[in-house]
């Protein structure tokens, strides 16, 4: 297959109706008239340190750098890609899934990165949250700089448009003013500054505001009177108006955000017109829920992790995950990793297979940034799962012994890809399928039916392929009263594996082994010990 040429790349991007590439044509419009003053369009995540990065965090960046590329691939304009992180942000509580969580509650109202770190390994609970962050995005290959919000207030990179705020100190207000309650009135301010004698971020009203000195007025924790700069780091914007700044200040062109925070993008857009800059095109995301159905959150731990997703499965299939239906409400928890991690090399096998034009809106070809190496699985991860569990199989060694009959060739020499999988399904099986079987008796007319499938399975030459074998399985399903014949794979699965769920039977017991699955059936039904 012919590699297409850079022309006929950027004729197939612009013609494509993939999700980024939609996305990257209307970022395009915003520079038909003439290209960005500052050199390149830039691209910016945000990212609130107020608990352990998790996965909707990677999502954004995934997502955003997923759009990134699909612009490169139309345009020739420089890009860049900022991950911000608010970590001059108050600390409002105290997170519930950190050690040593009452060294943090003294420290209650202090920017993030002024706060100690629990974990006792770097300057600040900020910084250790932004390193997590970063080591992960880092393995990852995203390709990004890191801003961190306390060092633009504080080098002064931010004191322009902060004095701009406040030369705008009542517009601004009066934008956010009537989304508030009365008593929430009373003491909005665009800017919360930091107490000089506490260290904390206020929410307080301003006294007194002098556009021309720079400054602002307002009442300390104790009572006292005090006078600021807004420059500096003395001071840092409240949520809404924070984001229009750097907005401003940054000159940013496109930014994603959660469907929680509409509001917050038409109220910051606003404000970002206020200070003279058009506000960023951006897209919204539906939320990541919990097994429950619960938005997950940083500081409640509810969700997964990124460390956990990775501990059973690969950062290309969390790539897919995030590709996937992004407007879309997904449960985001440890049973969607199995089904994820198929289709991930079910993309890659069609992306091998398909033309230019084809491939362009392949998942695979946003998750890799165009550059989509080679990865044929022979064998399916839910099928390695149950394997596992058929087998009692406790090491790779073992498993290995029925991959490689199972799939001639392989090794974990020869497929390294194949031997990563394993070591996933092995770690997925003990710690999520193992505690949660739950085997049944077969009842009178299913014991039939078993009993019918094994003398169907013995009568097979032990070489028959997946396709035959499956034949046999369905010929008893329709032999016998199942109605619906998937009743009769779910005794399948219940009586012999456990689980309500399962594999194609046929690609099972060929990778099992005819004799093994026959055993199996055998224990099953008490005919032979277990």
């Amino acid at each position: 297959m012919n590699t297409p040429s850079t022309s006929d790349l950027r004729t197939l991007a612009l013609d494509s109706k993939a999700w980024p590439h939609a996305e990257a044509k209307k970022l395009l419009k915003r520079y038909e008239a003439a290209p960005p003053e500052k050199g390149y369009v830039l691209f910016q995540t945000g990212y609130g340190p107020s608990g352990l990065p998790h996965i909707g965090t990677f999502g954004e960046v995934a997502r955003t750098t997923m759009v990134r590329n699909a612009f490169a691939e139309i345009s020739d304009l420089p890009t860049r890609l900022i991950c911000f992180s608010d970590d001059m942000d108050g600390m409002r509580k105290v997170p519930g899934n950190v050690p040593n969580a009452e060294l943090l509650e003294e420290h209650l109202g202090k920017p993030l990165s002024r706060v100690p770190d629990p974990f006792g390994t770097h300057e600040s609970f900020a910084h250790h949250n932004n390193a997590k962050l970063r080591d992960f995005l880092d393995q990852f290959g995203f390709e990004y700089e890191f801003v961190s919000s306390t060092e633009c207030y504080e080098s002064g990179r931010f004191d322009q448009a902060l004095l701009e705020i406040l030369g705008k100190f009542d517009k601004i207000r009066d934008v956010i003013l009537p989304t508030l309650g009365e008593e929430r009135r009373q003491t909005y301010s665009p800017f919360l500054p930091v107490s000089p004698k506490t260290g904390a971020v206020l929410q307080v009203p301003m006294l007194e505001t002098d556009a021309e000195a720079g400054t602002v007025t307002f009442e300390d924790e104790d009572g006292e009177r005090q006078t600021v700069s807004v420059a500096g780091g003395a001071v840092k914007c409240q949520w809404k108006a924070d984001w229009a700044m750097r907005w401003h200040a940054l000159q940013v062109d496109y930014e994603m955000s959660g469907k929680d925070l509409m509001e917050s993008v038409r109220l910051s857009g606003i404000i970002c017109r206020i200070l003279g800059t058009p506000p960023p095109d951006g897209f919204t995301y539906e939320l990541f829920l919990d097994e429950k159905g619960e938005k997950i959150s940083k500081t409640k731990g509810n969700g997964l992790t990124i460390e956990e997703w990775l501990t059973y499965a690969t950062p290309e299939s969390l790539g897919l995950y995030m590709f996937q239906s992004p407007k879309k409400a997904k449960r985001l928890y440890f049973d969607v990793i199995p089904k994820t991690v198929d289709e991930y090399y079910t993309w890659m096998r069609k992306y091998a297979e398909q033309e230019p034009a084809d491939r362009i809106k392949n998942p695979a070809h946003h998750i890799h940034g165009g550059e989509v190496p080679e990865a044929a699985m022979p064998i399916e991860f839910g099928l390695l799962l149950n394997l596992v569990s058929a087998a009692h199989v406790e090491d790779k060694d073992a498993l290995w012994g029925f991959v490689s009959r199972y799939a001639p060739g392989t090794s974990p020499e020869a497929t390294p890809e194949l031997d990563r999988l394993l070591d996933y399904a092995l770690s997925y099986y003990r710690d999520f399928i193992q505690p949660q079987l739950s085997f049944r008796e077969p009842t009178d007319m299913e014991r039939g039916a078993l009993e019918d499938l094994i003398a169907r399975l013995e009568a097979l030459p032990e070489d028959s392929d997946a396709e035959t074998i499956q034949g046999e399985f369905y010929a008893v399903g329709k032999e016998h009263p199942f109605d619906p014949l998937r009743a009769w794979f779910q005794c399948v699965y219940e009586c012999l594996l456990g689980q309500s769920q399962g594999p194609r039977m046929g690609s099972f017991a060929k990778i099992y082994g005819l004799g093994n699955t026959v055993r199996l059936i055998r224990e099953r039904l008490g005919t032979i010990p277990r």
